[in-house]
């Protein structure tokens, strides 16, 4: 058989002959030694290509590319070359210039290729899907067990209940055979299998090829054999861990912003440094003092300006790339985030088949789980089925854990309902003598137990409930009132299961003659009918809320599953995500659109049915294309891609596969899409505490540019040696503005909307402050230099300068904790560890002025000089909140004059007066 086009049709369009003689194998000897050692080296081994990994040394490399670590390692270059000159001419060479811009250089490289890899990490963890188990498989007509690892295509699999599949096959016989598949496919009912079904159309989703078995998945009931028609890459899990490979994750809005503002301190800074040089090399000249060594002072204190600047943006990056943490800049990342694409299956729901609702025929009444009373629809339960659940003891229990599913699901649930109705189906199951089981099968839509009961048997039967009423002797109201109430729960997409029994005694029947395999029609006739139950995957129970918080934070949510559109409909309506402005649609329908199409249509699509990684790769980069910020959560295997893609990738600890923690940026340690929601609130706190620690630095350093500059220009010396400048930048402005990273997380960030992506880090407010603040910083130091307004000697005046200038940034740093219109007195007392370093850093200043001289160029100064320090210090403090006070009293007129304005325009109403002779 050939298509069209003369290629040969995937296995799933084929029946099993045609595969079996398309792969030159044999359904029942198998592939022979000699063949099957052929097929291994023709297709390789059944396991997943590493990659090449990358060497340290080219890590290193393209780490230190980065334009940002050139500068800087050009500044490094120049001031050692300029030190090593210096003191070959017997002059002073400063070597902690040297050794602070290496350092800085070496830690950024180091962090940065520390953190690299994640990608090859994913890959390990799908290659240990495949681990080294035995495989039942038929070679040279003989069963065998052989090694996965050389499973290869043409070999016939037996399998079973309970076998993890090694490789993707065709099925050739099934027996009552399903699948756990929701791994892949993201589907959270078992699927059943039929060897016999044949497809035509080749976009047939995974989820809906019931002829084929995929590597990684579990049979769940029944048996069967199947030829491998794909191993280790080709299979499905292999073509996500190609797309794993490929993704590229490019760059976080963070880094974006991060980038944007390097690039304009760098040149900013590069000019400053350039002017500052040119400046002074020019008052030398014109003084006649040039010579090498105040040249090369002037030099070093450019490049010096050009190092802290730089170290602004270093110190930002180093501070948010923790290695104890997987990928801090996505934890400010998802403070941005406005779209959130969901998988429905372990992550809005439980991901465990419950019974929600149970219908007692002979009441008449809908029940929970814990009101059946009813004995024959409990026994039912509990002895028709041959699923097993381990429930956890009183202390676990209260810890939260669930039970243990061990086989099919559908039954397992049955089973909660009966142990939540205070009935132990084991103890029911020990005393009962089942003497016949007929096991589900597609063909006859139900499941039915024979059990000796007293003086004769007992038949149990459960399926279809259109099968069950059809097997009683129900009336036509009777039916009618019951199909009603089935059809409520089938279109909340809720499986519904009938049950049935029947009693027969020995005085009517000789139970002990029958004939099992010829008499089932006659046992499950004349049965009554005794009710049914719903069941569903529910919805996690902080979901709704949840989602209702995301909403009113302007967070959109989109749902990506492998489930049917029937049941991906109903869940999105009871999370009220879907209305008359936006649609649910298939993955084929999303396969047909273009790129184009798709952009124009996704703003539409809040539900995506039987989506696959392609199609969730596709949405993602659809979002992030229009200026999204977008997060992925999942749990199986087929969300990596996309969770490794987004912006901002979680995964869930509990449910999730290994490959989507790996893939993943965030891992959720409870499983809980609320503590996404929480998550959120945490990164935009985080997202403001760098906008203070940024808004702090840049304040720092234009003071510093414009009191180097003003002072060049009115004639006097540079007012800071190198080192002073350095201690300035990184000593005494470092540790504070890493506290400012502390700050306590507002309670009001989830009441706004989302940080846009391409809004800049630095906003129209802090700009303002940073200019304020440093504005008032630099006249008040260059006060000092022109009229001595304090009082100091000419000995003290460069000490005071260098001291006073210190003092403001600290007090500064206090400034920054506030980045609206709120007094920063408000939450002074949240953040002890910043007063501590704000001690601490003051307590240094100190011993650098009184006992440092040496090495820094200052001389000690009087107690009362330190406390007018102090006092014009904290004037920066007074100064930000006057003008927030201001600020504050115009938002209370501009809001009182707006609800006068709102209450004039609403209709007079005419009042009714009780009037009273």
């Amino acid at each position: 058989m050939t298509t069209a086009n003369g290629q040969t049709p995937a296995p799933f369009m084929q029946n099993a002959p045609a595969v079996i003689s398309t792969l030159g194998t044999d359904a029942h000897q198998g592939l022979t030694s000699e063949q099957a050692a052929h097929n291994l080296n023709q297709y390789g081994p059944n396991a997943f290509t590493k990659p090449k990994p990358e060497s340290m040394l080219s890590r290193i490399v393209k780490t230190a590319a980065d334009p940002m670590l050139i500068m800087l390692m050009i500044a490094a270059a120049i001031t050692l070359g300029v030190n090593i000159t210096r003191a070959m001419a017997g002059g002073h060479a400063d070597i902690l210039e040297c050794v602070g811009i290496f350092f800085a250089i070496a830690l950024s490289v180091t962090i940065t290729v520390v953190m690299e890899g994640r990608s090859a990490k994913a890959f390990e963890a799908l290659n240990d899907i495949n681990d080294d188990t035995t495989v039942t498989v038929v070679r040279d007509g003989e069963v065998t067990l052989v090694s996965q690892r050389d499973i290869t295509i043409g070999d016939v699999l037996q399998i079973s209940t309970g076998d993890k599949l090694p490789a993707d096959a065709r099925l050739i016989e099934s027996n009552d055979l399903t699948a756990d598949e929701s791994a892949l496919t993201g589907e959270s009912v078992p699927s059943a299998k039929a060897a016999d079904a044949v497809f035509t159309d080749p976009k047939t989703p995974v989820a809906d090829r019931t002829n084929m078995l995929y590597s990684g998945c579990f049979v769940t009931a029944g048996n069967g054999r199947a030829v491998v028609t794909a191993v280790g890459d080709d299979t499905e899990f292999g073509k996500i861990a190609r797309e794993l490979r490929a993704a590229n994750t490019g760059m976080t809005p963070l880094q974006e912003k991060l980038a944007k503002l390097g690039k304009v301190i760098a040149v900013v800074g590069s000019i400053v440094a350039a002017l500052v040089f040119v400046l002074q090399v020019a008052r030398f000249v014109a003084s006649g003092t040039a010579s090498f060594d105040t040249i090369s002072e002037a030099f070093i204190t450019s490049i010096t300006l050009i190092v802290a600047a730089c170290l602004a943006v270093n110190i930002i990056k180093m501070s948010k790339q923790n290695a104890l943490v997987k990928k801090m800049v996505a934890c400010e990342t998802i403070g941005c985030i406005n779209v959130i694409c969901s998988d429905k299956t372990g992550t809005l729901t439980q991901n465990r088949m419950t019974v929600i609702e149970a219908y007692n025929a002979p009441g008449r009444a809908l029940e929970k789980p814990e009101q059946i009373r009813n004995r024959m629809l409990l026994e039912n339960f509990c002895v028709n089925g041959t699923a097993d659940v381990t429930f956890p003891g009183a202390t676990e229990a209260e810890a939260g854990a669930m039970p243990e599913f061990i086989g099919n699901p559908t039954e397992c649930a049955l089973l909660v309902a009966a142990h939540k109705a205070r009935l132990d189906y084991r103890i029911r199951r020990e005393r009962a003598t089942v003497l016949h089981t007929y096991p589900f099968s597609s063909e006859t839509k139900s499941m039915t137990t024979v059990v000796r009961d007293g003086d004769g048997i007992t038949v149990f039967a459960k399926g279809s409930p259109e099968k069950m009423l059809d097997l009683c002797a129900v009336d036509a109201k009777t039916r009618g009132e019951i199909e009603r109430e089935i059809a409520k729960f089938q279109a909340q997409s809720c499986r519904v299961l009938g049950f049935a029994h029947r009693h027969i005694s020995d005085k009517d029947a000789d139970t002990a003659a029958l004939d099992y395999a010829a008499d089932r029609a006659g046992l499950e006739s004349g049965m009554m009918f005794d009710g049914f139950v719903a069941i569903v995957d529910p919805l996690r129970e902080d979901v709704p809320g949840a989602v209702e918080r995301c909403r009113k934070a302007g967070i959109e949510l989109k749902m990506l599953t492998g489930d049917n559109i029937v049941t991906a409909t109903a869940i999105a309506n009871e999370l009220g995500i879907l209305d008359e402005r936006h649609i649910a649609v298939e993955a084929r329908q999303i396969e047909e659109m273009s790129d184009e199409e798709l952009s124009r249509e996704i703003g539409r699509i809040r539900v995506i049915a039987r989506s696959t990684p392609v199609i969730k790769m596709r949405v993602v980069n659809a979002l992030k294309a229009q200026g999204n910020v977008v997060a992925v959560t999942g749990d199986g295997i087929n969300d990596a891609p996309a969770i490794k893609n987004a912006d901002v990738g979680i995964a869930m600890g509990i449910a999730g596969t290994e490959v989507s923690k790996e893939a993943s940026d965030i891992v959720m340690l409870d499983d809980s899409f609320a503590t996404i929601v929480k998550a959120v609130h945490w990164g935009r706190g985080i997202y403001e505490n760098f906008q203070r620690f940024i808004q702090f630095q840049l304040t720092v350093n234009l003071s510093s540019v414009v009191v180097v500059l003003a002072s060049l220009f009115s004639g006097l010396a540079a007012p800071f040696t190198a080192l002073q400048l350095l201690w300035v930048n990184i000593i005494m402005d470092g540790p504070p503005a890493l506290t400012l990273g502390m700050e306590p997380i507002r309670d009001n960030l989830m009441d706004r909307r989302p940080t846009r992506r391409d809004a800049g880090i630095v906003s129209r407010g802090m700009l303002e402050r940073i200019i304020v603040s440093g504005a008032f910083i630099a006249v008040v130091f260059m006060a000092q230099s022109w009229t001595n307004f304090m009082g100091g000697t000419a000995e003290q005046q460069s000490t005071i300068l260098f001291t006073l200038f210190v003092v403001f940034q600290l007090f500064n740093a206090f400034n920054s904790r506030e980045l609206g219109n709120a007094s920063l007195f408000a939450n002074l007392l949240r953040n002890k560890v910043m007063i501590g370093v704000f001690a601490l850093m003051f307590a240094l200043q100190v011993l650098v002025v009184q006992f440092g001289g040496a090495m820094f160029r200052t001389v000690p100064l009087p107690i009362d000089m330190w406390l007018k320090i102090i006092a014009v210090g904290f004037g920066v403090v007074v100064l930000q909140e006057v003008i927030k006070t201001v600020k504050r009293a115009a938002a209370a007129i501009r809001a009182r004059r707006t609800a006068n304005e709102s209450d004039s325009q609403q209709p007079h109403q005419p009042i009714a007066l009780d009037l009273v002779d």
